[in-house]
C-alpha cells in the first residue's frame, strides 16, 4: 500500500493486534501454498532433521477419514486444495482442509482429530463438463486458499450451483457459480459481507468478456498481498469460450479491485485461451509490489513472426510468463512478459507453458547484473530460467529465439513446479513425467548465471500425469540438512531424498506408500510433521514421537578440515531421560568419522545417568559430510521413542587443486533430427574443489572410447568440435573453490548415434567425461479403433467418429483403441502429451479406466498401446426407436503433424423390433410405456390371447391381426388390446414381470414402492394411428383417446440464432451431420443450444429428438420433402424432430453484405429460368491503386465486332444481349466507352447496380481460364490432384486458380485447401451426388469450395465457356492520360458460337510518369477471336510439369523477376510481411498476395514481403542492400521445391510489370 499513516493510528493497530493475536502464526505454520509467496517450496522452519526423518522413528502418525460422501457412499472427498497449517489464538496447531465436495475441516495437527467442519454449498458436478473428467465427480474447492494471520481469516473459492435445493443434480453450466469466501479459522463461520458471487463480472480490460462460473475453473493457489487477495482462473480441459482471469478483492470488504482477462482488448468473446492454472501452483509475489504467473495456450495468437519487446506486451497473454505490478488500489498493470519463440506451434500441440507455476528463486541464485531469477517448465518439457527484471519478450534472442537465461529440454512434459534448495551452491529439481527427477547445479561465471544438470533420482517418476511439485526443507537453514520431498501417484507416493546429490544420484532416505495421492500434490509441513491429502477421503500425517529417551550432544559440528587430516577429538555426552536398556549402536552415513567409547550392548542406563563417547573427523572427500550414530534402546515409558540419533558433521577441503566434472556422462536423448535450428544444448560443470588454482594442461578428444584413439578437434581453438558436439567455454584455469560451466551443442540435423570422449589433464588430476547423443526422425502417430466385429482396425479420420455400430439393449460391446508409433527405426519415442478419456462420464459410452493411454505414455518406434472402451446399452422393452450415444477422448501427441483432436466415438442403441415393420425397419407398434391397469376398471378391455410362451412379438402379432390400436402384455403371459390408451402412465420400474416366453422381455408387473401390489401393463401403440398424443381412427377404432393439443405439431421456424432450412435425408455413407450431442430433453431449442455451444453451423434432429451437429453435410445427404420429417419431438409434441433417416435441419444465421467499386464495369440483362423466369441485371465494379509504377510502353488496340448470340449461364439461367461494338485505343490514356444496340444508343460509365441482389451461394461455372467440371471424389490411392498444394483460411476460387495457373486443373477441398495437377489420381470420379461439395469458400461465401474428400474441380478446356452469343454491340474505347486503377489482371477465355460473329475483348492501358492507371473493359472476352459462319472453339494445351533441379522463377502474369537482393543490415527492404508459410509458400503464392503492390519478395524460404518502395538504405547507419548473384538465394520453396524462395537475409525480388500485365490481360 502507498500513503502515510499517523503514528497514533499505527500504534493503535499494533496494540490491537498484539492483544488479540498474541499466540497466532507459530513459526512452524504453513499458511500459503509452498510456504511463502515465492512459491519455491523451500522451508526452513518445520524442524525437519534429516537424522530423524531418515530413521525408523519417522512414520505415519495418523490417517484421518473425511466423512463427506455427496452423491453416494463411494463418492469420496478429494483434496485438490492443499492443506494449510495454522496456530490461532488458542495456541493449538490445526490443519485446515477444503475438498471438492465444498466441505471445510479444522483438524488437530498432532492427533488428526476433526475439531470442526462446515459445508459451503452443494458441489458442481463433472457430469456438466462434456467429458472433462480431470477432477471427477465433483468440482467444489480445488484451489489452495490462504490464511491471513492478522485477522484469523481463511480465504478460498468454491464452485457450486445457483439452486441449492437440487441435490446431486447436474443443473448445467449456466447454473454454475463461483463464490469467494472469507472464513473465521476459529469457528469456520463466514465473515460479514461474504461470500461474494462472481457471476457476470465484466473484464476491466475487455468489456465484452464476462465471467461465467460454469465454464471457468479456479485452480491456482490464492495470493495474499497486503490488503488484497488474488485468484487465477482457467477452464475445464480448454473447453468453451473461456478466458484466463486474475481477480482481486479487498480482504476486509470483499470489494472487487481487479478483474483482468488474459484475452484482453481486441480479442473477441468467442476466442478462448490464456488460462491461469499452473497445476494448482500459486500466483507468486516478491512481496514488493509485483505479481508473477504463467498462462496456458490460446487461439488469439496476436504474435507471429515479429519480435516483440517484453515491455510492450500483447493484449492476449497466451503461453506467457507475466510480470504485473500491484497498484495501491489493488488493480494490476502489466509491466513485462515472456512468450516462447515457438508459441504458435505450442498452441497447436496444446503444450501449455503455464502447466507449472513461475517460481521466484531466493537471492542465493543472483549473479552479476541478474539479481532475480525465476524458473518455469511447460508441457513441452522445456525448463526456462528467466531474468525476473527482464523476462525476455517474444523472439528477442539470437536467430529470433528466446531471450532468456537458459533453456533445458526435458524428455517429457512437466506439470510440477521446480524444487529449490539455495544452500551448498544452489540446486534446482525438475520432476519429469515418466523419467527421473533431474537435478541442476547453479553456477555464476563472470556475471553469467547457468544451471547444469548434474544428477537424477535413482528411480523414475510415474509414467502418468501426477508427480507433485518439488518441495525442500532444511533444519533452520543449516547446510548439510537439505531434503527434497516428492509426491507421486504411483510407487512410493511420498519420497524423501538428501538434497545434495552424490556421484550423479540423489540418495533416498525414506519413503511411504499412500493410497490415491492427489496429482500435483505438494507436501505440507507443521511442527515436525508433514501432511498429504488423497482422492479417497484421507488426510495422512507423518512425523516422529516428540520425546527421546536419551539426550545427547547433537549435532557435533567439526567445521572445515583438510583431506585425510584427522581433527582433534570431540566429546559426545549423553544423559538418559528415562531408564533405558541400550540394545545396539549403528552408523548411518559417510565413513569419515571415527568414534570411540561406544556404550556396550546390552547395558542398562538409569534415568539421569550420563555416558560419553569420543569422535574424530577425518575427511576422505571434499564437501559437507555427515554421519549419524543411532543408539537403539528399550524402555517402558509411554511416549518415548526406541532410538536416539546423534549427528556428526564436517566439511572436507583440499589444499591442492582438485578437479571434478559433473556430470561425468552427458546424454542427449530422444532428439528429433532437424527439430531445432542450430541443434540442442546442454552443459557440464568443471569444478575446482581445492583451495589452490587449477590449471588444465591438455584436453584430448576421441569419438570411439575413453581409451582413444584420440584425434585433433575440429572447429576452432576456442570452440573445439568432436563429431557433432561443439564445446563452448572450456577453461584453462579455475580458481580455488569455484566452477566453470561448459556448454555443449549437439548438431542434431542428421539421424544417428554419436559419442565424444574427453580426457582432461590438470594439476588437480586427470578426469574423463563422455558426451553421447541420439538423433532420430520425428515419431509418427497412428491411432486406430477396432471395427464393431472386433476383427480389424479403422484408422483415425478427424472428420469421422469411431463407431461401435448398433448395440442391442441389455448388451455391452467392448472395443479397443490403439496408438502406435509408426515412425521409422530411427524415430524418437512418441509421447501422449494430452489424454482425457471419457471415463466416469454419463451416457452409454465410456473408457474402462484412466490408466491405459494416460498422459505421459511413451512408445518406442513400432510399439503400440491400447485402451478399452465400451458401449453399454441398458435393458429396455422392444419396439423403441434407436437412440444415439456419443463420447470424446481428447488427445494430443508429440507427432508434429498430429495436433490436438477430440476423438469421437458413437454408438447406436437399438432394441429388438417385432413385426409388422415399417419401411424404416422400426416396428409398427411402438412401445409407449408402463401404464396402470384396473384403474379402476380394465383399461384395455379385450384379451387378445394368452400363452405360457408369451413374448412381446407374439402379443404384437395378435394385436395387429385383431386391428387394435393399443396392445399390452401383462401378468407374464397375457396379451390385451383396445381402442383407447390407459389413463395413467407410471415409472418403468413398476413393469417388472418377465415374459413367460423370454425372461429378458417385460410383460407387465405388480409395481414397486408406493405402487407395489398394483396391476401394470407394458403398452405398445400402432404408430400409424397414434402419434403420442392423439389417435387416428381406423377400421377397428371408433374414438380418439386424447384431445389434440392446442397448436401444432409444426416445423419450428427457428430458435437461438438458427433458422430452419428444411428436411434432409441421412447420408449414404454415414451420418449427415457427424457430431452427436446428448440433450436433457428432446426439443429443437436444446439441440440448437448444444450445437451452438460447440460453434457448429448446422443442427439436426432425427428419430424424434436425436441431436446431431456439423459444419457440412456428409455425402448423400440431400433436401427432401418437409413432410418426410414427421416425428414429433419427444420433449415437445408441438414441433417436429425429423423421422427415421430424416432430419429437421437448422442453420446458424449469418448476415453479410459486400460492395466494391472499380474501373472494371460490366452490365448485362439476364433472363434466367428454372421453374420460373425473372429478369436480373448484374453489374460490378472494383478499383485499387497500383502505386506509382511507371511504364514506358504504349499500345494501340482497335477491334470491331458485331455478334448475335444467346448466353447460357450456370444452371438453367439464360440471357440475351443484342448490340454491336467497336473499340479503338491509342497511346493516350483517357478511357471512355459507349455502346449502341438495336434499340438505341447509350453511354456507359463505371457504375454498378443489382436488381435484385443474389440470395445465396451458387456454383461458379468459370474461374479465370478454367471451367467447372463438377464435384469429384478424392483418389482412392492418394490425392486426386497432387502436383502442388497450399491452404489458406481466406481461400477463394480465384486465388487457387492463380496458384495453379501453370497446370491444366485445379480443385478446392475442405473449403480451404487448393490442389493443382495435370491428371487425376486413380479412383477419383465425379461424385454421385453433386450436392456433396457444400463447403463455402472462406474468402468468398457466395460460392462453394468442395467439402470433405470432395473437390470443386475446374479444368482448362477446348471450350472453357459453353456460352453462345446472340448479340450486336458497339463499344468505343479511347485511352488518354489517367490514373491507373488495378484490382487484378486476369486472362479470361471463352468459346463463341455464332452464325456470323466477331467477338472482341479489349483492354486499354497506358501510364504516366508518376502514376499510372489501367481500366479493364470486358464484354464477352474470349482467349482468341474468330469471324466464322461456324462454331469457333479455343483450345489450350496443358503445360508440362517441370521435374528438373530448382530454378529461379521469372515471375507471373503481372510480376517480373529483378534479382537476388540482400536486406540492409538494419531495417527492411520491403515494409509489409503479408504471409509466413513454412509449408506452402511458393513464388506464385507470394506474387498473388502482393498483387496490389509495386514490389514483392520472398525470404527465408517462407516469408512473403510486399511494398511500393524499396528501402535500400535501411535504418540509420545500416549497410545498404545490394544485388547478389542468384546462387545466394538458395532456399527452396516449401510449396514448390522446383523453385527458389530467397535465403536468410536475402530476397528473390520481383517488380510489377505493367506492360506484361496489360498484355496478359488481353491487350496487345
Amino acid at each position: 500500500m502507498s500513503g502515510i499513516m499517523s503514528t497514533t493510528v499505527v500504534l493503535a493497530v499494533l496494540l490491537s493486534f498484539l492483544v488479540s493475536h498474541v499466540n497466532s502464526l507459530a513459526s512452524t505454520d504453513t499458511i500459503t501454498w509452498g510456504g511463502d509467496n515465492s512459491r519455491t517450496g523451500y522451508q526452513t522452519n518445520h524442524n525437519m532433521d534429516p537424522s530423524i526423518v531418515g530413521s525408523s522413528q519417522f512414520g505415519q502418525l495418523f490417517k484421518t477419514v473425511l466423512p463427506g460422501n455427496y452423491g453416494g457412499p463411494l463418492n469420496y472427498e478429494q483434496m485438490f486444495s492443499q492443506p494449510l497449517v495454522y496456530t490461532p489464538s488458542d495456541g493449538i496447531q490445526y490443519v485446515y482442509v477444503a475438498t471438492t465436495q465444498n466441505n471445510v475441516y479444522k483438524i488437530n495437527a498432532k492427533t488428526g482429530a476433526i475439531v470442526l467442519s462446515r459445508n459451503l454449498g452443494i458441489p458442481f458436478l463433472t457430469a456438466d463438463l462434456d467429458g472433462c473428467v480431470d477432477i471427477n465427480p465433483h468440482v467444489g474447492v480445488t484451489a489452495t486458499g490462504v490464511i491471513d494471520p492478522a485477522t484469523d481469516t481463511l480465504y478460498l473459492t468454491s464452485k457450486t450451483y445457483i439452486d441449492q435445493t437440487q441435490i446431486n443434480v447436474a443443473q448445467g453450466k449456466p447454473a454454475g457459480r463461483y463464490y469467494f469466501h472469507a472464513i473465521d479459522v476459529n469457528d469456520l463461520s463466514e465473515r460479514p459481507g461474504f461470500p461474494k458471487n462472481l457471476e457476470g463480472i465484466v473484464a476491466r480490460n475487455n468489456p465484452i468478456r464476462s465471467f461465467g462460473g460454469g465454464i471457468h475453473h479456479q485452480r491456482p493457489a490464492l495470493l495474499h498481498s497486503g490488503q488484497y487477495i488474488y485468484a487465477g482462473f482457467a477452464s475445464h480441459c480448454v473447453q468453451y469460450n473461456f478466458t484466463g482471469w486474475i481477480m482481486g478483492w479487498d480482504k476486509t470488504t470483499g470489494e472487487v479491485v481487479e478483474r483482468y482477462a488474459t484475452e484482453g482488448a481486441g480479442v473477441d468473446a468467442q476466442t478462448k485461451g490464456g488460462g491461469v492454472w499452473m497445476s494448482g501452483g500459486g500466483l507468486a509475489s516478491d512481496d514488493a509490489g509485483s505479481m508473477f504467473f504463467a498462462t496456458g495456450n490460446g487461439y488469439a495468437s496476436q504474435l507471429s513472426t515479429i519480435p516483440v519487446n517484453g515491455r510492450n506486451p500483447p493484449t492476449s497473454l497466451e503461453e506467457a510468463a507475466v510480470h504485473m505490478t500491484i497498484n495501491a488500489d489493488g488493480s494490476l498493470s502489466i509491466v513485462d512478459f515472456f512468450m516462447p519463440w515457438e508459441k504458435t506451434q505450442l498452441d497447436g500441440a496444446d503444450k501449455d507453458l503455464g502447466t507449472s507455476p513461475l517460481e521466484l528463486l531466493p537471492s542465493e541464485f543472483s549473479c552479476g547484473d541478474v539479481k532475480r531469477i525465476g524458473v518455469v517448465t511447460g508441457k513441452s518439457g522445456k525448463t526456462y530460467w528467466l531474468n525476473l527484471d527482464d523476462l525476455g519478450g517474444y523472439q528477442n534472442g539470437p536467430n529470433k529465439l528466446d531471450n532468456v537465461i537458459q533453456v533445458y529440454q526435458n524428455e517429457n512434459s512437466v506439470y510440477a513446479g521446480a524444487g529449490v534448495y539455495p544452500l551448498e551452491g544452489g540446486y534446482i529439481y525438475i520432476n519429469v513425467i515418466g523419467f527421473a527427477t533431474h537435478v541442476f547445479k547453479f553456477t555464476c561465471n563472470a556475471g553469467v548465471p547457468s544451471f547444469a544438470k548434474v544428477a537424477d533420482t535413482p528411480s523414475a517418476n510415474a509414467g502418468i500425469l501426477g508427480v507433485g511439485h518439488g518441495t525442500t526443507t532444511s533444519l533452520n537453514g543449516q547446510a548439510g540438512t537439505g531434503l527434497l520431498w516428492t509426491s507421486d501417484v504411483r510407487g512410493q507416493s511420498l519420497r524423501i531424498y538428501k538434497a545434495v546429490p552424490d556421484n550423479g544420484l540423489l540418495t533416498q532416505i525414506n519413503g511411504f506408500n499412500v493410497d490415491s495421492v492427489t496429482k500435483f500434490t505438494r507436501p505440507v509441513f507443521g511442527d515436525g510433521r508433514v501432511y498429504i491429502g488423497t482422492t479417497k477421503g484421507f488426510l495422512y500425517g507423518f512425523g516422529s514421537p516428540v520425546n527421546l529417551p536419551i539426550n545427547c550432544t547433537s549435532p557435533v559440528d567439526f567445521g572445515t578440515a583438510d583431506l585425510n587430516t584427522p581433527t582433534a577429538a570431540r566429546t559426545i555426552t549423553c544423559k538418559a531421560n528415562v531408564a533405558v536398556t541400550i540394545s545396539n549402536t549403528t552408523y548411518v552415513g559417510d565413513s569419515n568419522f571415527v568414534v570411540s567409547g561406544l556404550p556396550t550392548a546390552p547395558s542398562n542406563i538409569a534415568a539421569g545417568d550420563t555416558f560419553t563417547m569420543s569422535t574424530v573427523f577425518n575427511p576422505k572427500s571434499v564437501g559437507i559430510l555427515s554421519q549419524d550414530i543411532v543408539i537403539a534402546t528399550t524402555n517402558g515409558v509411554a511416549g518415548y521413542s526406541t532410538s536416539t540419533p546423534i549427528t556428526m558433521r564436517g566439511t572436507g577441503q583440499s589444499v591442492d587443486a582438485l578437479l571434478r566434472i559433473s556430470p561425468v556422462t552427458l546424454a542427449f536423448e530422444g532428439v528429433i533430427a532437424g527439430g531445432q535450428t542450430g541443434g540442442v544444448n546442454q552443459s557440464v560443470i568443471f569444478t575446482n574443489l581445492g583451495n589452490a588454482d587449477l590449471s588444465i594442461s591438455d584436453i584430448q578428444y576421441s569419438i570411439v572410447s575413453e581409451e582413444g584413439p584420440f584425434i585433433p578437434a575440429n572447429g576452432t581453438a576456442v570452440n573445439p568440435k568432436a563429431g557433432p558436439f561443439t564445446f563452448y567455454g572450456l577453461p584453462s584455469t579455475i580458481p580455488g573453490n569455484s566452477g566453470v560451466t561448459v556448454n555443449i551443442n549437439f548438431d542434431s540435423s542428421v539421424t544417428g548415434n554419436y559419442g565424444a570422449y574427453l580426457k582432461v589433464v590438470s594439476n588437480g588430476g586427470t578426469k574423463f567425461f563422455d558426451v553421447v547423443g541420439t538423433a532420430g526422425s520425428a515419431p509418427k502417430a497412428l491411432i486406430e479403433f477396432q471395427t464393431p466385429d472386433g476383427l480389424s482396425w479403422v484408422s483415425f479420420d478427424p472428420a469421422k467418429n469411431f463407431t461401435f455400430g448398433n448395440v442391442t439393449e441389455n448388451t455391452t460391446r467392448s472395443l479397443k483403441m490403439r496408438v502406435t508409433n509408426n515412425g521409422t527405426s530411427e524415430s524418437t519415442r512418441l509421447y501422449l502429451t494430452v489424454s482425457k478419456p471419457p471415463f466416469g462420464v454419463s451416457g452409454i459410452i465410456g473408457a474402462n479406466n484412466q490408466v491405459d493411454l494416460a498422459e505421459g505414455t511413451s512408445l518406442a518406434p513400432g510399439e503400440n498401446a491400447t485402451a478399452t472402451l465400451y458401449c453399454s446399452v441398458p435393458k429396455t422393452p422392444w419396439n423403441q426407436a434407436p437412440y444415439y450415444g456419443a463420447a470424446h477422448w481428447t488427445m494430443n501427441l508429440d507427432d508434429p503433424t498430429f495436433g490436438k483432436h477430440d476423438i469421437g466415438f458413437d454408438c447406436t442403441a437399438v432394441t429388438e423390433q417385432a413385426p409388422p415393420l415399417l419401411s424404416n425397419g422400426l416396428g409398427l407398434y411402438k412401445y409407449t410405456g408402463c401404464f396402470k391397469e384396473n384403474n379402476p376398471g380394465r383399461q384395455l378391455k379385450s384379451q387378445i390371447t394368452s400363452s405360457d410362451t408369451m413374448t412381446s412379438a407374439m402379443c404384437i402379432a395378435a394385436c395387429n391381426a385383431a386391428g387394435v390400436i393399443f396392445c399390452g402384455t401383462q401378468y407374464n403371459r397375457e396379451c390385451w388390446g383396445g381402442p383407447t390408451i390407459p389413463t395413467l402412465k407410471v415409472d418403468e420400474g413398476n413393469c417388472n414381470y418377465p415374459c413367460k416366453g423370454d425372461i429378458n422381455q417385460i410383460c407387465g408387473g405388480n409395481g414397486v414402492g408406493a405402487g407395489s401390489g398394483g396391476s401394470y401393463i407394458s403398452l405398445f401403440a400402432d404408430s400409424s394411428r397414434f402419434d403420442g398424443n392423439t389417435t387416428t381412427p381406423g377400421s377397428s377404432t371408433t374414438a380418439s383417446s386424447t384431445p389434440a393439443p392446442t397448436g401444432g405439431p409444426f416445423v419450428n421456424p427457428g430458435v437461438g440464432g438458427y433458422t430452419s432450412i428444411g428436411c434432409y435425408t441421412e447420408s449414404t455413407t454415414g451420418r449427415a451431420l457427424p457430431n452427436g450431442k446428448t440433450i436433457a430433453s428432446k426439443t429443437v431449442a436444446l439441440c440448437v443450444a448444444a450445437c451452438s455451444a460447440s460453434n457448429y453451423i448446422y443442427a439436426g434432429l432425427e428419430y424424434g429428438g436425436e441431436c446431431w451437429c456439423g459444419n457440412a453435410f456428409t455425402a448423400g445427404s440431400v433436401p427432401t420433402a418437409i413432410t418426410d420429417c414427421s416425428m414429433v419431438c419427444g420433449g415437445n409434441t408441438t414441433e417436429y424432430c425429423g423421422a427415421g433417416s430424416r432430419l429437421n435441419v437448422y442453420q446458424r444465421n449469418s448476415a453479410s453484405s459486400s460492395s466494391s467499386s472499380s474501373s472494371l464495369s460490366s452490365s448485362s440483362s439476364l433472363s434466367s429460368s428454372s421453374s420460373s423466369s425473372r429478369p436480373v441485371t448484374v453489374s460490378s465494379s472494383s478499383s485499387v491503386s497500383s502505386g506509382s509504377l511507371t511504364s514506358s510502353s504504349s499500345r494501340s488496340i482497335t477491334s470491331s465486332a458485331t455478334s448475335s448470340s444467346s448466353i447460357r449461364t450456370s444452371g438453367s439461367t439464360s440471357a440475351s444481349v443484342t448490340g454491336s461494338s467497336s473499340s479503338s485505343s491509342s497511346r493516350s490514356s483517357s478511357i471512355s466507352s459507349s455502346a449502341t444496340s438495336s434499340s438505341g444508343s447509350s453511354s456507359t460509365s463505371s457504375t454498378s447496380s443489382s436488381t435484385p441482389s443474389p440470395t445465396g451461394p451458387s456454383i461458379r461455372q468459370t474461374v479465370a481460364k478454367y471451367t467447372f467440371q463438377g464435384c469429384w471424389t478424392e483418389s482412392t490411392t492418394g490425392r486426386a490432384l497432387s502436383s502442388k498444394t497450399y491452404a489458406d483460411d481466406l481461400m477463394t476460387l480465384e486465388s487457387c486458380a492463380a496458384f495453379c495457373s501453370a497446370y491444366s486443373m485445379f480443385g478446392v477441398e475442405y473449403g480451404r485447401e487448393c490442389y493443382c495437377g495435370n491428371t487425376l489420381g486413380a479412383g477419383s470420379v465425379k461424385a454421385a451426388n453433386q450436392a456433396d461439395c457444400n463447403f463455402l469458400c472462406p474468402g468468398d461465401k457466395t460460392t462453394y469450395c468442395g467439402a470433405g474428400v470432395r473437390l470443386q474441380l475446374y479444368a482448362l478446356s477446348a471450350s472453357t465457356s459453353s456460352s453462345s452469343v446472340s448479340a450486336s454491340s458497339t463499344t468505343s474505347v479511347t485511352s488518354s492520360s489517367s490514373t491507373v486503377s488495378v484490382s487484378s489482371l486476369v486472362t479470361v477465355s471463352s468459346s463463341v458460337r455464332s452464325s456470323s460473329a466477331t467477338s472482341t475483348s479489349s483492354v486499354v492501358a497506358t501510364s504516366s510518369a508518376s502514376r499510372s492507371s489501367v481500366s479493364v473493359i470486358t464484354s464477352l472476352p474470349p482467349s482468341s477471336t474468330s469471324s466464322s459462319s461456324s462454331s469457333t472453339r479455343t483450345t489450350t494445351s496443358q503445360p508440362a510439369l517441370y521435374t528438373g533441379p530448382p530454378v529461379t522463377s521469372t515471375g507471373n502474369v503481372n510480376f517480373t523477376y529483378y534479382s537476388c537482393v540482400s536486406e540492409p543490415s538494419a531495417g527492411r527492404l520491403l515494409p509489409s510481411q503479408v504471409e509466413n508459410n513454412a509449408t506452402y509458400m511458393t513464388i506464385e503464392k507470394c506474387l498473388s498476395r502482393c498483387w496490389n503492390y509495386k514490389y514483392a519478395g520472398v525470404e527465408y524460404g517462407q516469408e512473403c514481403w510486399c511494398g511500393n518502395s524499396l528501402n535500400t538504405v535501411g535504418d540509420a547507419g545500416a549497410t545498404p542492400s545490394s544485388n547478389l548473384t542468384d546462387s545466394k538465394c538458395g532456399f527452396k520453396c516449401p510449396g514448390n521445391a522446383s523453385e527458389f524462395c530467397g535465403a536468410g537475409g536475402a530476397l528473390n525480388l520481383y517488380w510489377f510489370d505493367l506492360e506484361k500485365a496489360v498484355r496478359n490481360a488481353g491487350g496487345s
